[in-house]
């Protein structure tokens, strides 16, 4: 038995709570998987796992094991580096979950200075506006705007998104321009609703000491940041948008600012991964380089007035 293959594997069937999907993230057969794990068992002679048809948990000794193993095997990791030429050149596999909208106007259009600096990286970039579960799914890492629950994983803060309102000039052309937040109650709104929840989000707005949160009618609501953009484009109401995504087509004339002397709470946006996980030199440099690049784009600081285009 390979003792540190099968503390990584039993490391990743607690995380995961599954024989199955351990042997997928880590591509080896199942019965690999729980081969290793008995054999594991039966060298120290402590039963780690509770095994059901639908579920893994630990067990009081596996838990134990489980810290020592996360300190071994992050030693080793570590002795590995820095030994060998991975913290210059990290290499290997690096699964990455980020919204749609920030994957298309911010990450991918980066990704070519990304990979001059890290060739031997292989990227696996998920995108989608759903809030995915890191260990369970084996993702590394990923980017998220919001609060963050109360949860296992680190966050660094790279920047913050600022929203603001608009819509097509045909719109405003056959509706009007409202003048105040409430004044949209009687216009048609595009909605944004949660993959998670189903709840259709409320609109945000402040000035001065003014706050309204706004809970809107619209005959379309969606799930996905792009498809909420093109239902804007296309005309069939006003959207309440990233600004950074909004910028561009100001100037393209496509879409005109509405509210302006209103503005929305920032939304902070971090980069995020699991504390009970070694921080890799993949990982590191990919956190460290994304922290960069937002810090970096106009549209992620703290102050980013939107204007209109001339």
């Amino acid at each position: 038995m390979n003792k540190l293959q099968a503390m990584e594997v039993f490391v990743q069937v607690v995380d995961t709570g599954s024989f199955t999907r351990t042997a997928e993230q880590m591509q080896l057969p199942k019965a690999t998987v729980s081969t290793l794990i008995s054999a594991l068992e039966n060298d120290l002679a402590a039963k780690l796992l509770h095994r059901t048809t639908r579920h893994v948990s630990v067990t009081s000794d596996g838990a134990v094991y489980y810290e020592r193993c996360l300190r071994i095997l992050g030693d080793v990791r570590d002795a590995e580096e820095a030994l060998s030429r991975n913290r210059a050149s990290p290499s290997g596999r690096l699964r990455i979950d980020v919204a749609t909208g920030v994957a298309n106007d911010i990450l991918i259009p980066a990704l070519p200075d990304f990979f001059a600096r890290y060739p031997d990286v292989m990227l696996e970039l998920g995108c989608g506006d759903r809030t995915v579960d890191l260990v369970e799914e084996g993702i590394d890492c990923a980017i998220r705007g919001g609060a963050l629950p109360d949860s296992n994983l680190i966050a660094r803060r790279v920047g913050v998104l600022h929203f603001v309102t608009a819509a097509t000039p045909a719109y405003i052309a056959r509706h009007g321009r409202p003048l105040h937040p409430r004044e949209l109650s009687e216009h048609v709104c595009v909605n944004y609703f949660s993959s998670k929840t189903g709840k259709v989000l409320g609109w945000d707005f402040v000035r001065g000491d003014e706050e309204l949160l706004i809970d809107l009618p619209g005959s379309l609501a969606v799930n996905d940041s792009t498809a909420y953009m093109n239902a804007g484009l296309a005309g069939l109401g006003i959207i309440q948008m990233a600004s950074y995504a909004v910028t561009p087509h100001l100037a393209q004339g496509t879409l005109e600012l509405l509210l302006e002397d209103w503005t929305s709470s920032p939304l902070p946006v971090h980069v995020v991964y699991p504390q009970n996980r070694h921080l890799s030199a993949k990982v590191r440099v990919f956190v460290e380089w994304v922290a960069d690049l937002f810090l970096s784009h106009p549209g992620f600081e703290l102050k980013s007035p939107v204007r209109q285009a001339a």
